[in-house]
């Protein structure tokens, strides 16, 4: 039996075996987990004893069990640090509420509060490595998501440029594609260019989860390392969320979220937000000038042809809290943007009229909705299909310098070769997660991912090529199944199988009589399945002091881009490319302890190892103008990471992480070669291997008037130097790095009536320092921001 088949078989028993259940008539019984601070406890126990029902709160701490027998029961909730609660209710009518409120066992904490990421500690209590980043937290800053995870051990964001330019997240050692990103668990796959992590505010988030390695399959999907999923406050509610900034390089940010929920659950939401900037900062460059032909060996010059803004509008409007739906909403995310190209891969190669643009088209549905059929069978169903286009504009014969000086040549062309190439990717995404708790403590889940892509594209300068009319097509479906075991709170542990197939069809040049210019096309339909597997496991040591540990074997399928490439991103497609795996395990361990009643600290230290096979990474191609991703037989890594947070009251928070990761090729003998290849065991270049932040923030209460805060921050990254090839290549004073980085960044945040007006200064890389990512490409000069803020909430009753 194949591995899909086996896996069918299971999904099919499954289902089969819930159709038989039966349900009966009775009270709804409602509730919301508190704690005494008012906050809410996501994810705890809720049993009604002497039944068979039970459940776990969701993520705003509610619960809720339908056709409960009416009569005298005792409900019972436990959650990791509190104490146990017990309750006495009478259950009787359509439906009853049970508030309950649990009280802390760690007293001594009650009057201290670890800011920062353990705000959000509940999630970082699950079994597998996550860090929950409190983006509420951010939501006076001028950072987008990328960069705010950019403070998170482990994890690298890696960008081309400034605003809206080409990046990427790297976490422990795996990066770009090797890691999923999600919203509200929706892979972003197909967003589109007008909707990527380094564009869209942070205020779009109530919380960042960032799993290193081991991803629940509950986020269906192929990620090989790692996964960051997005979260959105879901929470019915009527808010609104609106900020405006300004700053250096003529940038301008604006972002708006809103919605609004009646009493009979009718819901609409909207986000919006835009982005401009000039992006005209400093860099240092060699260059020539075109007129004298003097030769500048290293010069300070502005970015001239840097140019980037995108907007972008989502909207949704259904209903909540209904028996047939907890939620369905259907929605549109509507977006564009336009960026003008500075450079090529390396900084050597200067544009002065290339440009690219592109929209998100993308139709999307969210349903929601608990106990189906049957009692503890939650299922959550999304589906969205972009119809967007991109297309790079390159049209003007030029050849520019970096002082904006060029040459025209004669005739048509363009300045990385003439193109007018336009093309929709008609790619859509549809998931399906369904969990059905049996009991107090053990869980069945099953999650399913479809992503299908088409690409269509022409250039109206060729109208009559067959080049652009060749398919490009793929489609590929992740089908997961697991078992979860929660034994009091103290010990959780997960178990799944995942099946991944792709299959994709492309065509092949060749030519069929020998003659010069005979050109035809062989059409290729290449199919793979695999199988992964892996489990994660936690325990709670004493209820301060938690161990983790995990392993997979998991699998990564190349994405469109790589196979069929990516003008738009200088990416020169490859499709020879095979899927990666890797065999992962994680080990960690985390502490919280307070003294003095008014101290915190709180300690993290997780270590990795991940042996790769046909490791996917990104390397020049022969002419160096583009990019193009290639399998490494065998890459090896070894790395720890750890964090250490102190808060002092309400009064100042701190923290450090440094990440470590020995990153190794372990290829042997290169393909059609019977020697030992000369990069055997050197480094894999163009990937940070020591890396880490510094950050610290002191409170001000009450300033100039009760109930108006004052804080000032500092945040400090460190990356130390790497290499930019090969560490085997070239003499000692031939090799190329990228030299060790220190950025520094600086804010002031004043709140006013209670958070309701926000205002805050930054400045970022406060010594203008050179700062690089792939490939030398350098990042923004110092830069200044003045955000304004605006926030009203009401609670709906």
């Amino acid at each position: 039996m194949s591995a899909q088949k086996f896996l069918n078989f299971i999904l099919f028993f499954f289902f089969t075996f819930l159709s038989f259940s039966q349900q009966n008539q009775g009270v709804t019984v409602t509730g919301q987990v508190i704690e005494k601070s008012g906050q809410t406890v996501p994810f705890a126990t809720v049993v009604i004893e002497k039944t068979d029902l039970s459940m776990i709160s969701d993520e705003n701490g509610k619960f809720i069990f339908r056709n409960v027998k009416p009569g005298k029961h005792t409900i019972k909730v436990s959650a990791i640090g509190f104490s146990g609660f017990k309750k006495s209710i009478e259950v009787s009518g359509t439906s009853v509420n049970i508030p309950i409120q649990l009280n802390s066992e760690l007293q001594e904490l009650e009057n201290v509060s670890v800011m920062g990421r353990s705000a959000v500690d509940k999630v970082n209590k699950q079994a597998y490595n996550v860090t929950a980043v409190d983006a509420k937290k951010l939501h006076n800053s001028t950072l987008d998501l990328a960069h705010a995870l950019d403070r998170v051990s482990g994890v690298r964001f890696r960008e081309a440029g400034g605003v809206g330019s080409r990046s990427e997240l790297s976490i422990n050692g795996f990066s770009g594609n090797q890691i999923k990103i999600f919203i509200d668990g929706v892979p972003m796959d197909n967003f589109g260019s007008s909707f990527q992590i380094n564009n869209i505010p942070i205020n779009l988030a109530d919380r960042v989860e960032v799993y290193k390695g081991v991803v629940p399959i509950w986020l269906g999907g192929d990620a090989l390392g790692g996964a960051v999923n997005i979260v959105t406050n879901s929470k019915p509610r009527t808010y609104v969320d609106a900020s405006y900034s300004f700053g250096s390089f003529n940038t301008f940010k604006t972002a708006i979220n809103a919605s609004y929920t009646s009493k009979s659950g009718f819901t609409t939401e909207i986000n919006a937000f835009q982005n401009y900037s000039d992006n005209n900062y400093w860099v240092n460059v060699e260059t020539n000038d075109l007129e004298t032909g003097k030769y500048y060996p290293e010069t300070r010059v502005r970015r001239f042809h840097d140019n980037y803004h995108n907007e972008t509008v989502i909207f949704n409007i259904g209903i909540t809290g209904k028996k047939y739906a907890d939620k369905l909403m259907i929605g549109f995310t509507a977006g564009q943007n336009k960026a003008d190209i500075q450079t090529g891969a390396r900084m050597v190669a200067v544009f002065g009229e290339r440009y690219r643009r592109g929209n998100t088209l993308m139709p999307t549905l969210k349903y929601q909705v608990k106990d189906l059929f049957t009692k503890g069978l939650n299922v959550d169903v999304t589906g969205n299909f972009n119809f967007g286009y991109e297309q790079t504009v390159d049209t003007v014969n030029r050849r520019y310098n970096w002082f904006g000086q060029y040459t025209q040549n004669a005739g048509p062309g363009g300045e990385a070769g003439r193109s007018l190439y336009k093309f929709k990717n008609n790619n859509g995404i549809a998931t399906f997660n369904a969990t059905y708790a049996i009991g107090e403590h053990h869980s069945l889940l099953v999650n399913n991912t479809f992503n299908t892509f088409d690409r269509k594209g022409s250039d109206e300068l060729y109208p009559e090529s067959v080049t652009y009319q060749q398919p490009e097509k793929l489609q590929k479906n992740i089908l997961a199944v697991g078992y979860k075991f929660d034994y009091n709170q103290k010990w959780s542990t997960s178990l799944f199988l995942k099946n991944y197939d792709l299959n994709t069809t492309l065509t092949r040049s060749y030519n069929p009589s020998g003659n010069w210019g005979d050109v035809a096309y062989m059409e290729l339909n290449n199919k793979s399945s695999s199988l992964g597997y892996g489990g994660a496991s936690s325990y709670y040591l004493k209820q301060n002091l938690q161990l983790k540990a995990s392993y997979e074997k998991t699998y990564r399928l190349p994405t469109p881009n790589e196979i069929f490439g990516n003008p738009n991103d200088n990416l020169q497609g490859n499709n020879n490319l095979k899927p990666e795996s890797s065999n992962n395990i994680n080990v960690g361990l985390s502490y919280q302890t307070s003294f003095n009643d008014i101290n915190a600290l709180t300690f993290d230290v997780n270590g990795i190892y991940r042996d790769a096979t046909d490791f996917i990474r990104t390397e020049f191609n022969n002419n160096q103008n583009k990019t193009v991703t290639v399998n490494q037989g065998s890459v090896k890594t070894k790395g720890i990471d750890g964090e250490i947070r102190y808060s002092y009251k309400k009064r100042f928070t701190s923290g450090i992480n440094m990440t470590y990761q020995d990153i190794r090729n372990m290829t042997k003998y290169e393909p059609e070669q019977n020697y030992v290849s000369y990069y055997y065991k050197d480094r894999v270049p163009n990937i940070p291997y020591l890396f880490g932040n510094l950050d610290g923030t002191v409170f001000f209460n009450d300033v100039f008037k009760k109930g108006n805060n004052l804080s000032a921050g500092y945040n400090l990254l460190y990356v130390h130097a790497y290499y930019l090839y090969w560490p085997s290549r070239g003499g000692s004073n031939g090799k190329h790095d990228i030299p060790t980085q220190l950025k520094h960044d600086l804010n002031l945040v004043y709140t006013m009536a209670n958070g309701k007006y926000n205002i805050a200064l930054e400045c970022q890389n406060l010594l203008d320092n050179e700062l690089m990512d792939n490939f030398s490409l350098q990042k923004p000069s110092r830069a200044f921001y003045l955000k304004f803020r605006y926030f009203f909430n009401k609670s709906n009753k």
